[in-house]
């Protein structure tokens, strides 16, 4: 049983390692928009910006896509009651954050973490508090960085995890995503604010 997870993880891994919003672009409009975006992510908001609404719509749909389908299969073959299938929700997003396929860099996660929430269909309500943390955050109480408000996003959405409920798999895995994209947001931010300052010093 552990290693039929373990056969989830891996797919998880090497679809999330495809960074679908580097290879359309680049494929679509001759583009590389590392290259073209401040903060260098092979992201899906970049897509949409540099590429336009074609190719961002395109990679928006396979970055779901990637998550979607090793979390949706493996739900349907094996459950979600191992705490191993915490892995197989993590992966995707562990691979598009760190792609093998990129020496280790890769982009921030948002779009696959979308994905694998969609996989656990139905289980609705991950991705439904997922969504309204953005709302609340983008709208509400709004936070004007798109960095700072995907940090607070998923601050809150891998707090609210911690409630009963939901499976602890689901929590666990859903925990370890938020922190890797937290992570990566983090990351970025401090290359921006490191340039600023390489550039003021100048």
């Amino acid at each position: 049983m552990k290693m039929d997870y373990l056969f989830y993880m891996i797919w998880g891994y090497l679809s999330g390692s495809i960074l679908f919003a580097y290879l359309i672009p680049w494929l679509m409009k001759h583009i590389d928009i590392r290259e073209l975006s401040e903060d260098k992510n092979p992201g899906t908001f970049n897509a949409f910006v540099f590429g336009g609404i074609g190719c961002g719509i395109t990679v928006l749909l396979l970055e779901l896509l990637k998550g979607f389908l090793p979390v949706y299969v493996c739900c349907k073959r094996l459950g979600i009651q191992s705490r191993i299938f915490a892995g197989v929700l993590a992966a995707p997003v562990a691979g598009h954050a760190f792609s093998i396929f990129y020496g280790g860099k890769g982009g921030k996660g948002i779009a696959v973490s979308f994905g694998v929430l969609l996989g656990l269909i139905p289980v609705w309500r991950p991705v439904l508090l997922l969504i309204a943390f953005y709302l609340i955050f983008s709208v509400l109480l709004p936070v004007k960085s798109h960095l700072k408000r995907s940090i607070v996003t998923f601050l809150c959405f891998g707090g609210s995890m911690l409630l009963p409920e939901l499976e602890l798999s689901l929590k666990t895995g859903c925990v370890f995503l938020s922190v890797i994209v937290i992570y990566k947001h983090w990351e970025a931010a401090m290359e921006i604010s490191r340039e600023k300052e390489k550039w003021r010093t100048q």
